[in-house]
């Protein structure tokens, strides 16, 4: 029988892909919260499962899968009824993909990544304005992607939508979106919100998150 254990945290945008995936294929899981700040994921059997030390982290039947965008395309690959979430016509799936890669290294490791990591662990509480003026870059390039389109990558759900979505209601903590300025990408996080497991998979975590950078009380320095 297969058994599916996330290992992650809420906290994590990348794990809340993960979620929303999981939620919307309706899969059964064990979600084992893994606490970063604690260094949970420094210890010996985590670091047996993946050296690269990163949450999320799925495990099907002794199997290892690592990187969010990974596991999310896997899981529709293996469990999906359909291919909605992720096209197996190849034109379609360069699209989300290539959503996905702006995702991880734009969004994520370029923005987010940046920034918060010298937040919450090395205790710095100034953001250089071109980290700034990058998110704010970022989101046009999102509006870009939604001229002609409900969703990121067409005009149906994908996991391109899940994987983006952790990240933006995260970059909020420092850009809130200014709806005038990009009304396309405000009205998809009305859409994605509206998701009826939305909220538990991503709502609830992306807060948390915005809370504690909020909490540190970061000014931003030419």
């Amino acid at each position: 029988m297969t058994k599916l254990v996330l290992y992650g945290v809420d906290l994590s945008p990348p794990v809340r892909a993960c979620l929303l995936t999981l939620k919307a294929l309706n899969l059964p899981y064990e979600y084992r919260v893994v606490n970063l700040l604690a260094k949970e994921h420094l210890s010996e059997d985590f670091l047996k499962k993946n050296p690269q030390h990163t949450v999320p982290l799925l495990e099907e039947n002794g199997h290892i899968i690592s990187d969010s965008h990974a596991i999310i395309s896997y899981l529709c690959d293996k469990y999906a009824k359909d291919d909605a979430l992720y096209p197996k016509d190849l034109l379609k799936r360069a699209v989300v993909e290539q959503r996905m890669y702006f995702e991880a290294g734009v969004l994520f490791q370029g923005g987010l990544r940046n920034i918060t990591i010298p937040l919450l662990f090395r205790n710095q509480t100034q953001i250089p304005k071109h980290q700034i003026d990058a998110i704010v870059e970022s989101y046009g390039f999102l509006e870009s992607f939604l001229k002609d389109n409900k969703y990121m990558a067409g005009d149906h759900l994908t996991i391109a939508d899940f994987s983006i979505v952790t990240a933006v209601t995260s970059l909020v903590a420092f850009v809130e979106i200014d709806p005038t300025k990009f009304p396309k990408l405000s009205g998809w996080l009305k859409t994605m919100e509206s998701l009826p497991y939305y909220e538990e998979a991503n709502g609830v975590g992306a807060k948390q998150l915005v809370a504690v950078i909020k909490s540190k009380n970061c000014t931003v320095v030419p």
